[in-house]
């Protein structure tokens, strides 16, 4: 199987709205054929980030609509999973303080990226206060979504520098906002 990032934007922020989409998004998944391996929502609840397998996601259709309160989804992207696997996330779950967005410059490749995560994630043991989780980086390398568990929003951008590594958008994630089927 393989693994997918879908977005949703919402047209206004809030805890029962976040949920509601979400539980219609993993309707949908499931419909498909595939499996939501879990979704994130930043305290902000005015987005949503969520990681599914499936065969293929082309049976998938979400569709924006101010009746469930979405401005816009993504389309399904193919992701890599880097620094854990679904099971693991399966079993010890998948609790995440702070995500990151990183919009990867257009002329790093795959192969620089996985290189390069490879040469830095040791440098995260020189902070005390974060620990990385994981991140799943697009296919198409034009982001990825790195997870920490960190004291606080400072701490990840300290970590961050440590590893020479930029960040384009920093969400600090509601408490029990994730799924893992």
């Amino acid at each position: 199987m393989t693994l997918f990032l879908v977005e949703a934007e919402l047209t206004a922020a809030g805890a029962e709205r976040a949920a509601a989409v979400l539980e219609s998004v993993a309707t949908h998944i499931g419909e498909s054929g595939g499996a939501i391996v879990e979704a994130q929502i930043p305290a902000s609840r005015a987005r949503i980030f969520v990681i599914f397998e499936a065969d293929d996601c082309a049976a998938l259709v979400l569709e924006a609509s101010d009746d469930l309160g979405v401005q816009q989804f993504s389309d399904p992207v193919p992701v890599r999973l880097i620094g854990a696997t679904v099971d693991e996330i399966r079993q010890r779950g998948t609790e995440a303080g702070y995500l990151v967005e990183w919009d990867i410059p257009e002329e790093i490749t795959m192969e620089q990226y996985l290189a390069a995560k490879q040469a830095k994630t040791p440098l995260y043991d020189q902070v005390d206060d974060v620990q990385f989780l994981r991140t799943y980086v697009r296919e198409d390398t034009q982001k990825c979504l790195c997870f920490y568990d960190a004291a606080s929003a400072d701490a990840v951008r300290r970590a961050r520098e440590v590893v020479s590594t930029p960040i384009s958008r920093l969400h600090e994630l509601a408490p029990a906002s994730v799924v893992a089927r």
